[in-house]
């Protein structure tokens, strides 16, 4: 299995992307959520920049966000300043979206986009309906070696959806998914199921994303660890339970969650503007805890939802991801706590016995 790394993008981000590849890692993945982080191709340039062996790929672009022509230019720019190392992940849409007051893209105009900008990105011509027009577009000067259409750019699709996951099959994609130990094998084997029925031969790329802590021994230490470090992503459960949008925007839950969710909910009921609560509901998505909902998630909690634990627990946990059948696994690095790198490294190492 492959280690990698992820950010909530920042232009400060390829720092810990040239450690990463100090350390070995295989990837830095970089978020594009456009309200909430710097761009994520300049902060990705800089770490093309800085880097020299490391893969360097989006987590993930967004359809309606960027047209096919611009996310198409921008990955073949970073193939020109990074070649070879560039990967393509896309996904339907959430708080880059939600950001926004919006729900997923649909799955028919989301395989339109992925078809295009991954022709686009070969050098290739591609049919286009913009602004009620049809029209034909591709690079026009390729050979002028101002960007890169030689080196192929990999294609990774976010899919959490029996839907989506058909569609990364079909696709021959590689799979992003998201989240903790806790039904990441299930999710696994589900998506290898799909894989091998939609007639793919070889093994299926897959990468899990996931946050989490290494947790030191000291009870009140690592309380901090795991809120600071795992506590973005218990939020962002509740966050996705409290919108308007998505599968579960509206539902209420049932068993353990539903009384974490009432109170969440009364703050929820204070946000501003009345139209518009999505606006603080989605501040600080996968970068911190806002300060009113830090009683809200306990260090219990956390652990289940993340890659949480003391070094020796987390390489059984890797190992056992690994063994499952994962092809990579990606930690993310909260805002202010990156030098964690150090520490994910010795726990991949150890797993791997090295």
């Amino acid at each position: 299995m492959k280690y990698s790394i992820a950010f909530a993008s920042e232009v400060d981000s390829w720092r810990w992307a040239q450690r990463a590849e100090e350390l070995g890692f295989h990837a830095a993945w970089f978020y594009d959520t456009q309200l909430l982080n710097p761009d994520v191709f300049i902060c990705m340039a800089l770490a093309a920049q800085n880097t020299s062996r490391i893969r360097l790929g989006t987590g993930v672009v967004v359809p309606t966000n960027r047209i096919e022509p611009v996310t198409a230019n921008a990955l073949a720019t970073l193939n020109k300043l990074a070649p070879g190392r560039i990967d393509f992940g896309v996904g339907t849409g959430f708080t880059a979206r939600r950001t926004m007051g919006l729900g997923a893209v649909p799955l028919k105009q989301f395989r339109t986009y992925i078809e295009r900008v991954s022709a686009l990105v070969k050098g290739e011509m591609v049919e286009w309906d913009f602004e009620g027009k049809d029209r034909k577009i591709q690079f026009l000067n390729p050979d002028l070696g101002l960007i890169n259409v030689e080196d192929d750019i990999p294609l990774w699709v976010s899919a959490f959806g029996p839907k989506s996951q058909q569609l990364t099959a079909e696709l021959g994609a590689g799979w992003l998914n998201f989240g903790g130990e806790q039904g990441a094998v299930e999710a696994l084997q589900a998506m290898q199921t799909t894989w091998r029925e939609a007639g793919n031969e070889d093994e299926l790329p897959s990468a899990l994303f996931a946050l989490g802590a290494v947790l030191m021994g000291d009870a009140e230490e690592d309380e901090q660890r795991l809120k600071a470090q795992g506590g973005p992503m218990a939020a962002v459960a509740m966050h996705n339970l409290s919108d308007d949008m998505g599968a579960m925007g509206g539902q209420t839950p049932q068993g353990p969650l539903a009384q974490l969710h009432g109170s969440y909910m009364k703050e929820h009921a204070r946000y501003e503007p009345e139209d518009a609560k999505y606006l603080q509901n989605h501040r600080g998505h996968l970068m911190f805890v806002r300060p009113e909902e830090e009683h809200l998630y306990s260090a219990e909690m956390i652990r289940a939802m993340t890659l949480s634990g003391s070094k020796e627990e987390l390489v059984a946990t890797v190992r056992r991801l690994r063994d499952a059948g994962y092809g990579q696994l990606v930690i993310q690095l909260v805002h202010g706590h990156e030098e964690a790198i150090e520490e994910w490294a010795e726990v991949f190492q150890e797993a791997e016995g090295t």
